[in-house]
């Protein structure tokens, strides 16, 4: 078992700091991610919040060396979601819950997977008072050796603190303290530069006819644009969106 220098632990003990004084969720979670790195060999991570709404779905994802919010994709062919959504922190990884020749096979594995040149992942689940608070998933590309017992000694250093900070943030009872500026919401919940646009004409009061002629796609098109707006902020309609993004910069 590899033997953590003082170095390690000098970065550990940072990092928890940081986890319980960093003011601003977002970058707490980036900053968990590039730290981690430094520990653990890994090669794309993504990092997801439960949902405010009460729903077992995925929300405002933080992403490293990923290109896509892939939360969608996850809800739907997940095999784990059961385990993901039980509300117990668990560190696994996914070659200890399903055999390497089965997964490969899978549905997910080749819709998420393999279009990233991934091929081990390294899960990281986080629940407190049995209720699901957030996961980040570790991923190493085709080729590389698959995670160790070692990485998730690490992470499980971490995790009690990580769900505690994520279960506070949830029964804040408000994902936001104030509303955010339309730059901000983009970087903090990871939106498409397509869907920036659309949230601009949004808050602006344009209507889906409006937008759509503007930008010159259908309005069924505009319609999958704006649930996908909708999913990744974790609201329902134009009333919330208001609520919590300025209609000004």
């Amino acid at each position: 078992m590899r033997t953590l220098e003082t170095n390690d632990w000098i970065l550990l003990n940072n990092i928890i700091y940081k986890i319980h004084t960093m003011d601003n969720l977002t970058q707490m979670r980036n900053m968990v991610l590039e730290q981690i790195r430094m520990l653990i060999d890994f090669d794309s991570a993504d990092f997801y919040l439960a949902s405010f709404d009460g729903e077992n779905k995925l929300t405002s994802p933080v992403l490293y060396n990923c290109e896509e919010d892939l939360s969608e994709t996850y809800d739907e062919l997940d095999y784990s979601r059961g385990i993901m959504y039980s509300g117990k922190s668990l560190i696994y990884r996914e070659t200890d819950i399903i055999s390497d020749e089965k997964r490969v096979e899978t549905e997910y594995y080749k819709k998420v997977y393999q279009p990233n040149n991934w091929h081990y992942s390294l899960q990281m689940i986080l629940g407190k008072e049995k209720e699901f608070v957030g996961v980040i998933a570790f991923y190493r590309t085709i080729g590389k050796e698959n995670f160790q017992y070692d990485d998730i000694f690490i992470l499980d250093m971490l995790k009690d603190h990580l769900a505690w900070r994520l279960y506070k943030y949830k029964k804040s009872g408000d994902p936001l303290e104030e509303k955010l500026t339309v730059s901000a919401a983009v970087a903090r919940f990871g939106l498409t530069r397509r869907e920036h646009t659309i949230l601009k004409m949004l808050l602006e009061g344009k209507n889906n006819q409006e937008i759509s002629g503007e930008l010159m796609i259908t309005e069924n098109t505009l319609k999958k644009h704006i649930l996908n707006i909708y999913r990744k902020l974790g609201i329902k309609n134009r009333v919330q969106m208001f609520k919590l993004i300025k209609e000004k910069e």
